[in-house]
């Protein structure tokens, strides 16, 4: 994926399908650190997928032979310095946290996150999206 905003994209279409009524996203730079986190109620995940998350060649959609989204996630930071993880919600939900170095010359362009916003609530009316864009000093976009 070229951008950050289409990892955006595509987790919260994760969590969609996962039954989410809430996502949130989150941008925040602190320091030399840019870090991305997706917060969804979905149905959660379980340990087997879990364990399997960022297997390129392990996916729960029927019909297709792979999971790329998160693995591309994962590969992204780890190729700009950072890493990912995932995070079991309780009672039900999953977090995905995403760190990235700014100084990396492999960190991807954020690229257009707004528009992304506006894509996903104007495709899912049904679902509460909310995004902020935090940066080191407090401020929020």
């Amino acid at each position: 994926m070229e951008d950050l905003s289409l990892h955006v994209m595509d987790i919260a279409e994760n969590s969609l399908r996962a039954g989410a009524q809430n996502i949130e996203i989150k941008l925040i730079e602190d320091n030399n650190r840019l870090v991305l986190e997706i917060k969804d109620d979905g149905r959660g995940i379980d340990e087997g997928l879990l364990k399997n998350a960022v297997n390129p060649f392990y996916t729960t959609k029927e019909g297709k032979k792979f999971g790329l989204g998160l693995s591309l996630l994962s590969q992204a930071a780890d190729e700009a310095g950072g890493s990912m993880r995932i995070v079991k919600r309780k009672p039900k939900g999953t977090l995905i946290i995403a760190s990235f170095n700014q100084d990396n010359v492999d960190i991807k362009p954020i690229g257009n996150i707004n528009r992304t916003m506006r894509v996903l609530k104007a495709s899912h009316p049904e679902v509460k999206f909310s995004f902020k864009h935090i940066i080191k000093n407090g401020e929020s976009k």
